[in-house]
């Protein structure tokens, strides 16, 4: 299992394809099916997967080719050469939703409720799809050096100078991920507070899971030196947890709006502290002043005091026993897996506001 024994499933038809295909279907299955339960028009999914596919598949190329010019640049044609590889995740979704909202427009439809539908089969449709990384044997991870630890799925062979040599199997560990996402999103679908709120939701829980596993893939795409999808997706979780706070103190005044800043400050300035005796008591302080106003506020949420209270004793563990490295820079692995948390203690304190009428242009 650690080396796939094809990179087709049939001839020349490749298992990357049929897996990205097949991820679509799905995707359009449930989207249908969310379809008819929130009463948007007939046929609204369908419409969408033929603007979006398209337009996804335009985006996906034109993100890749911006981050890699230089392959390009001598031979400009090649750029239509998508056969050859070179495509990128959030290129794909930055197009698909631009091909989608300039639908909507057109047609009078509801933008923020079409996104809503589509999200569940999404993030599916990626975590089947990355298994096309394995029949093709790339987005893997460093070496791994320790015998205990080759063995699939953990890790994958890969053919170098002739010899097998075992990786981080990275797509095996976003495939896993974007299942969670999935089943988050699937249970959550009917409790949202307001149409695009799902679809905001999958951006900030693919976007944490997307920033943790591109610090270990070996053919990221670099910009001014950065993993650009590292800190892409750490941008679109912050605009995210931005929407949430924007809208609490647009609706809240005063004292009130304490708990919701002093929780955003907490979840994205403690990761990016150093570990020195101010940043340590930077930190503390953010922690004492979030529980503080939690409490005070009136309306008490357990879930988001226990949560804070979790979480400091976390950090103090952490840094007691010298593991800050899971904390902080070059992995974030702790702080990255903590901020879906914090983002639910920011969208509890919203208050529900659905429109039913999912027929209206939002």
């Amino acid at each position: 299992m650690s080396i796939p024994y094809s990179r087709y499933l049939i001839g020349s038809l490749p298992w990357y394809s049929v897996l990205m295909v097949s991820g679509i279907f799905i995707a359009f299955l449930l989207g249908t099916r969310e379809e008819k339960r929130i009463g948007l028009p007939r046929d609204s999914m369908l419409d969408m997967v033929l603007v979006a596919v398209p337009s996804g598949i335009i985006g996906a190329r034109l993100y890749y080719v911006a981050m890699t010019w230089a392959q390009f640049s001598q031979n400009p044609i090649s750029i239509l050469y998508i056969w050859e590889g070179g495509i990128a995740v959030y290129g794909s979704i930055i197009g698909g939703a631009l091909g989608v909202f300039l639908y909507c427009r057109f047609r009078k439809r509801s933008f923020a409720s079409l996104m809503d539908i589509t999200a569940p089969g999404l993030v599916l449709a990626q975590a089947i799809g990355r298994w096309g990384n394995y029949f093709n044997r790339e987005a893997y991870g460093p070496v791994i050096t320790s015998t205990a630890l080759q063995f699939f799925p953990f890790g994958v062979q890969i053919s170098q100078n002739g010899a097998e040599v075992w990786h981080v199997a990275t797509f095996f560990y976003e495939s896993i991920w974007d299942l969670g996402v999935f089943l988050a999103l699937w249970s959550m679908r009917k409790r949202v507070k307001r149409r695009g709120d799902l679809f905001l939701w999958y951006m900030a829980l693919y976007g944490c899971g997307r920033f943790l596993v591109e610090q270990l893939r070996m053919d990221s795409l670099y910009l001014l030196g950065l993993r650009v999808s590292q800190y892409v997706s750490l941008l679109i979780v912050i605009a995210v947890a931005a929407v949430f706070l924007a809208r609490f103190i647009r609706q809240n005044r005063g004292i009130a709006i304490l708990p919701a800043c002093s929780v955003f400050l907490l979840a994205f300035a403690r990761p990016l502290l150093a570990q020195s005796t101010i940043g340590i008591l930077i930190t503390i302080i953010l922690f004492i002043t979030s529980l503080i106003s939690l409490w005070l506020t009136k309306s008490i949420s357990r879930y988001a005091i226990l949560w804070v209270v979790v979480d400091l004793i976390i950090y103090v563990i952490l840094l007691a026993s010298g593991h800050a490295g899971w904390w902080q820079s070059p992995y974030f692995v702790y702080a990255g897996l903590s901020i879906p948390p914090y983002l639910a203690v920011l969208y509890g304190r919203l208050p529900m506001q659905i429109d039913t009428a999912a027929k209206e242009v939002e």
